[in-house]
């Protein structure tokens, strides 16, 4: 039966719509890093050299006499950004963040019998298939978020900070302490197809041990 994330993990990708505390395992991550304005053509491309990567793993996958162990039929899962400023942003931050000093890692997590070897097959099967000068950019990493306070946004990216404000008062009143300004976004519907008031994105962050 086919893993479908929506379904099986709905603590880490369904939260509700008010502050919660989660402690996020290791998962294993497609990862692209860049910067600048997400409205720009720049950030497009970077999500669709992930997913054209992601695409070749799931489907290639299907035609191996001896799969992984463990393998499973799986969909896959939504693109997640990790968001921050640049240096020299932070250098002269006024309050105000500017979407043309951001910095990101965007990634698309993958099943945990999905090893090295097997992405940079991948890999490099995508760079003959789909030829893009980000392909050499991509990354395969483990990453572990730790204790995390999280909770879905819905409508426009933009109105995120009044979100985060309700999430670091839950912090505050729990006695946590936010780890940094640093945050995870989690992109549940498209925003090319989806109207602006009813986006769903996961909002979260780390705390500090």
């Amino acid at each position: 039966m086919k893993h479908e994330w929506r379904k099986k993990e709905k603590t880490t990708y369904l939260p509700k719509e008010k502050p919660e505390l989660i402690d996020i395992p290791e998962y294993r991550f497609i990862t692209l890093s860049g910067e600048g304005n997400p409205n720009g053509d720049f950030f497009a491309e970077c999500i669709g050299v992930l997913y054209s990567v992601a695409y070749a793993i799931k489907m290639n996958i299907k035609t191996l006499k001896e799969k992984p162990m463990n393998y499973n039929d799986w969909t896959v899962y939504p693109l997640e950004g990790v968001w921050d400023i640049s240096e020299k942003a932070k250098e002269n931050f006024n309050g105000k963040i500017n979407k043309d000093d951001l910095v990101f890692d965007l990634m698309i997590r993958q099943p945990n019998f999905i090893n090295d070897t097997f992405f940079y097959e991948m890999l490099e099967f995508t760079k003959k298939k789909k030829p893009h000068r980000l392909l050499e950019k991509l990354r395969f990493e483990k990453v572990i978020e730790g204790k995390c306070i999280q909770m879905m946004h819905i409508g426009s990216y933009n109105n995120e900070p009044e979100t985060f404000g309700i999430m670091e008062n839950f912090a505050k009143n729990q006695g946590l302490i936010r780890e940094s300004k640093i945050h995870r976004e989690i992109y549940l519907t498209d925003f090319r197809k989806v109207p602006e008031d009813k986006l769903k994105t996961v909002l979260r962050f780390q705390l500090e041990n």
